[in-house]
């Protein structure tokens, strides 16, 4: 899946011509789209990854998953 790009050149001239900031058309919603599912896969990220402050880790010696 490719990511999609945010064109801050169109999003100026989509405002000059009184395009709405947000809402389901908005200018600004890819990027917020963009932002919102950045966070929370780096959210993702931190809670699957290895927790080795309280000795439970997938990669260490001896753990079976």
């Amino acid at each position: 899946m490719t990511a999609p790009t945010f064109d801050i050149n169109a999003a100026i001239q989509a405002l000059c011509e009184g395009q709405d900031l947000t809402g389901k058309d908005g200018i600004l919603t890819p990027l917020i789209k963009k932002l919102t599912e950045a966070a929370l896969n780096a959210e993702l990220v931190g809670h699957l990854a290895p927790n080795r402050k309280n000795g439970y880790c997938f990669d260490s010696p001896g753990a079976s998953i």
